[in-house]
Formats: C-alpha cells, sequence, structure tokens
C-alpha cells in the first residue's frame, strides 16, 4: 500500500523577525494578507513591536548624538570639559528619555492606524483595526531599527549624504508597502489604499497651515510695532 505524501505543515507561530523578514523582502498582498490573517495578529502585539523598535532607534541616535558632541567639544577645545560631560548627558537622556519618547511613538501609530481604519471603511474596506496594525507594524518595526542602524554611519563625512538618499527612496519603499497591506487587509483598490493612508497626512498639513497662518495674524500687529519697517 502505497502512502500518501505528507505536505509540510506552515510554521504556525513565526517569530517576529520572520515576519518582519517577509514583510520587507516579500512584497505582495499574498503576503499581507497571511500576515493580517495570523491567530497572532493583534494589535497589542504591534504596539509592543513598535514600541521596542523605537526603543532601540533612539538608542542608536543617543549613540551617533554623544559621538558628535564629542567631536565637536574637542575640535572647538572644549574636549577635557563640555566633552565629556557631553557624552554623560546624552546616555542619561537616552536612558531616561528613550522610553517617554517610544511610548509616544506607539500612542501616535495607534491614533494612525485608527484613523486610516476608519478612512479605509469609508472606502468600503473590510479589515480590522487588530489586522492593520498588525500588518503596518512587520513594516514599520524593522524600518525604525534599520534606520537607526544606518543613523551610526551617518557621522562619516560624505557617508551621511548617502545616508539620506538611501532612507529617502526607503521611504518611499515603506510607504508602497504600506498601502499594499491596507489594500489587502481591506481588500480594495490601489486609489482607496493610497488615499486611506495620505488623506489624513494632508488633513494634518493644511491644520498645521491654518494654525499657523492664524498665529502670524495674531502676532503680527505686535511684530509691527516693535519693527516699524516690517511688512508682512
Amino acid at each position: 500500500m502505497n502512502e500518501m505524501p505528507v505536505a509540510p505543515i506552515p510554521e504556525s507561530n513565526p517569530s517576529p523577525l520572520q515576519i518582519w523578514g517577509k514583510a520587507l523582502t516579500k512584497p505582495s498582498e499574498q503576503t499581507f494578507e497571511e500576515i493580517a490573517s495570523s491567530p497572532n495578529a493583534k494589535a497589542s502585539t504591534a504596539y509592543l513591536w513598535i514600541f521596542i523598535a523605537s526603543l532601540i532607534q533612539m538608542f542608536l541616535v543617543a549613540i551617533i548624538q554623544s559621538s558628535l558632541i564629542g567631536s565637536y567639544a574637542s575640535q572647538y577645545g572644549f574636549g577635557d570639559t563640555f566633552g565629556n560631560r557631553g557624552l554623560g548627558s546624552v546616555l542619561i537622556g537616552a536612558i531616561c528619555g528613550a522610553p517617554i519618547l517610544a511610548a509616544l511613538t506607539t500612542l501616535f501609530f495607534a491614533i494612525g492606524v485608527f484613523v486610516v481604519q476608519w478612512i479605509a471603511r469609508m472606502f468600503g474596506g473590510t479589515g480590522t483595526t487588530d489586522r492593520l496594525a498588525y500588518s503596518l507594524a512587520s513594516i514599520v518595526a524593522p524600518f525604525s531599527i534599520i534606520t537607526g542602524i544606518l543613523t551610526l554611519f551617518s557621522a562619516i563625512p560624505f557617508v551621511g549624504l548617502c545616508i539620506s538618499g538611501l532612507l529617502t527612496i526607503a521611504g518611499i519603499y515603506v510607504l508602497v508597502l504600506e498601502a499594499m497591506a491596507v489594500k489587502a487587509v481591506n481588500r480594495f483598490s490601489w486609489g482607496a489604499a493610497f488615499g486611506s493612508l495620505l488623506i489624513p497626512g494632508l488633513i494634518i498639513g493644511l491644520l498645521c497651515a491654518c494654525l499657523v497662518g492664524g498665529l502670524f495674524v495674531l502676532i503680527a500687529p505686535a511684530i509691527r510695532n516693535a519693527v516699524p519697517t516690517f511688512t508682512p
């Protein structure tokens, strides 16, 4: 009697690194559908990923900042005094402030996911906040860590410009991946996916522009009184 071949059983509990790698290196709607349909696709897991990734990124940025402070202090003759204290203060600030900043980053991510999914439903999306948060976190979390690692090389002369260009290209790639994830989770068109992602940013930009314009109108008379030649 011939035995039927046994199909390989897919891994039911992949590690975060495996999920992140799949999201960044195997972009497709099917990939994000698989990620979103995982039994572990929970918003709480996504927020934990974002918090840890932001924490790592901020510590890496603090390292390069402390290095730059020491370099500038030595260049201007303050290496024995300000340089060491600057290094210590940056590291202490990173230890104390990084968790707070990471928590704020996680909060803004959560709000952003909620707003994007709310708009996606207006376009006829069928996804959930949990699935969208999990899918987007699989993109944003590793990108944050990669950004922090690349920042370490920005202190090298001329390399910083290359890093900036590379991060710009990577940012566009991440935006496309995010749109792909929104499309896969909500099962609608590319236009609706990009609209769900970009409309909140446009609204925030318009609100900020209105706020700045309103503040300028309020303080313009005071500036005109202080500087008679001032003409807005």
